[in-house]
């Protein structure tokens, strides 16, 4: 990687501000202290070492979560400064982490050509979170120490040995008085770092988890980027290129894109500003999925595929099956919001239009078999786009007919504000009857349905409208489906699926999960999907209030707790529920839908690429993978029916 030819010394760290509010506020800073918050630090200190290697100063980056959840990382870039600054006084090292905003990345005399995290805001805050903070510095021939204790230096900066290395090993301990948990999930670390490695070519980043019996590891080097970020994502699906299509472009504005085609029906962009997931899009995905329109439309025209009295292709037909990494590197990167989700930077739309208008083009020129099946298959989604238009229409126009837009079997609740409602989406008849006899009808509705429903992972859009299990679905929830879903006319604030604790159960949820995944993704986005949890069993004896268990855990425990009161098991019955439909409408009240006493569990979707990876595995085509994932994780079936 090309090095950013700059003075990185202690003139380079500018102060901005200072640091004591970060443990008063940590949620302005982090997001929040949840485990959310917890795995913000590791982003923040690796995210450093990221940015040396983005200047072309640091190959390899190493992760370890000791016992204890103490956290060390160690890069072998330049090493933070460690003389001492102009204005603080101070050791640049101290400076960096006992200062908030002192950092090398202010403004463009700044130790960076591009940046993700902001150097020294994330240090602070990471050493003003922290119980304690060791950094270590290899750098002008010598190895420097320093030590923190909850922000404050107990430790200065001092010289203990000699080298010819350069580096920064930090190691912290997060504070358990500021967060819900300190324990760290090594596979949402994963993910994260095996990320970062795609988007940045060449960098080696391990991550290793000592703190089990067994130490796990991770191993992440890309020598293709983004290219072997795309065959990742992809490794699940047949390919219709089966070499992803690479334009890269060096200036200015750095950009980087990959692009593969497969069977599939589903868009899947991922968009990067300086590292940084943005979630949200921003001016670089706009141009992207422009010039990606305009070159196909061009292409297909020009090559008579489309004919003149054929109209243009839309976006979504041209993205249908993509899976697209798109990364750009900037100086002075502009986030709309304090997540840094969406970029602003209006300059970026133009570069990245005028690079993939010239680079793709002359890709299918060069490419014509590939281009033919590429534009077959937007053609074929263009007609199921049509058809599926239609069908939406009919749907209109049948319910503007009915006197009820409403499902024949939705037991709809009397209250019409949305945030204080709840649907309860219910496996079969029998259970649904259950259910409306028990729910609280001021704000509880019951939709039951019947049978195993599509699978959307397998479908087009028009194969979706008008389906006797979904429709119901798509008009009691009541804000759309696909591009035209608006999360703002949903009818119910909780969307809860209650199923059976058996296979059959789960293959429901899982199938209402991938169609909520595919085509109402900001529900799950927004919070607004729930998972009910019906007690497993029930314990009872005459002259005691019964007791319902929920996992094999609980009954565990209330045996336990009973025979401390003399009551040995066999006294005790004990009922095993194989469906909510054995269930009398009391029972599943008090159990499952009581908010007093009820357990649901929020589907969340923190990792759009995990996700979009599992329902793949679950409900694609391929059988390999699925084999595979069941396989590796059969160890942790839990009460399967058999």
């Amino acid at each position: 990687m090309e090095k950013y030819e700059h003075e990185y010394g202690a003139e380079q760290i500018q102060v901005l501000e200072g640091l004591d509010p970060v443990r008063k506020r940590p949620g302005m800073y982090i997001g929040s202290t949840s485990v959310r918050g917890l795995h913000h630090l590791v982003y923040e200190i690796v995210d450093n070492g990221v940015d040396e290697a983005l200047a072309g100063y640091c190959t390899e980056i190493n992760i370890v979560i000791e016992k204890g959840n103490i956290i060390s990382v160690t890069d072998n870039g330049r090493g933070i400064p460690v003389e001492i600054h102009p204005k603080t006084k101070l050791s640049t090292v101290e400076t960096v982490y006992t200062v908030l905003h002192a950092g090398g990345k202010f403004g463009g005399d700044s130790g960076y050509k591009v940046a993700g995290g902001l150097h020294g805001v994330g240090a602070s805050v990471v050493n003003a979170l922290s119980e304690w903070t060791e950094v270590t510095v290899k750098r002008d021939g010598g190895i420097y120490a320093i030590k923190f204790e909850r922000g404050k230096t107990i430790e200065p900066l001092k010289k203990i040995g000699e080298t010819k290395e350069t580096g920064t090993k930090v190691r912290f301990l997060a504070d358990n008085t500021i967060f819900e948990t300190t324990d760290y999930n090594y596979e949402t670390l994963e993910t994260r770092f095996r990320e970062i490695a795609f988007l940045t070519k060449g960098l080696k980043i391990t991550i290793e988890d000592q703190r089990g019996e067994e130490v796990k590891k991770g191993d992440f080097h890309f020598e293709g980027g983004l290219i072997s970020f795309v065959e990742f994502l992809n490794k699940n699906k047949e390919k219709i290129n089966k070499k992803p299509i690479y334009i890269e472009k060096d200036g200015e504005i750095p950009v980087e894109i990959a692009i593969q085609y497969t069977t599939s029906y589903s868009e899947n962009i991922y968009s990067f500003a300086n590292n940084i997931s943005t979630v949200e899009g921003g001016t670089h995905l706009e141009g992207f999925k422009r010039s990606l329109t305009k070159v196909f439309n061009d292409y297909a025209r020009s090559h008579n595929i489309l004919k003149e009295k054929d109209s243009n292709l839309q976006g979504e037909d041209i993205r249908e099956g993509i899976t697209a990494v798109v990364s750009v590197k900037l100086r002075e990167a502009q986030f709309e919001g304090q997540t840094k989700t969406k970029l602003g930077n209006s300059e970026v739309t133009g570069v990245v239009m005028s690079m993939v208008n010239e680079a793709l083009s002359t890709f299918l020129e060069e490419n014509p078999n590939v281009a033919k099946a590429i534009l077959e298959k937007c053609i074929s989604a263009s007609r199921a786009r049509e058809a599926a238009r239609k069908a939406r229409e009919l749907v209109r126009r049948k319910s503007a007919l009915e006197t009820t837009t409403l499902p024949g079997k939705l037991a709809d609740c009397s209250s019409k504000v949305a945030e204080e409602c709840e649907v309860y989406i219910v496996e079969g008849d029998s259970a649904g009857g259950s259910a409306k006899q028990g729910r609280d009808r001021r704000y509880q509705a019951i939709l039951p349905l019947w049978g195993k429903m599509l699978n959307v992972e397998k479908a087009r859009a028009d194969k979706i409208y008008g389906n006797d299990k979904l429709n119901p679905v798509i008009i009691a929830i009541g804000a759309g489906i696909g591009a035209d879903f608006d999360i703002t006319k949903i009818r119910y604030g909780k969307v809860i699926i209650m199923a059976d604790a058996d296979v059959d159960g789960a293959h429901i949820r899982t199938l209402l999960l991938t169609f909520f995944f595919r085509y109402m993704r900001p529900l799950i986005e927004n919070g607004n999907v729930f998972l009910a949890q019906p007690p497993l069993y029930k314990l009872s004896k005459k002259g005691m209030e019964d007791i319902y268990c929920y996992t094999d855990d609980d009954l565990e425990n209330s045996y336990k707790e009973l025979e401390e009161k003399g009551i040995s098991r066999e006294q005790i019955g004990i009922q095993r529920y194989k469906g909510l439909g054995e269930m009398n409408p009391e029972q599943l009240w008090e159990t499952t839908m009581n908010p007093e006493t009820r357990t649901l569990v929020k589907v969340t979707m923190d990792d759009a690429i995990k996700a979009d990876e599992t329902f793949t595995i679950l409900m694609g085509d391929e059988v390999g993978p699925r084999r595979e994932f069941i396989e590796s994780n059969a160890k942790s079936v839990k009460n399967l029916d058999v």
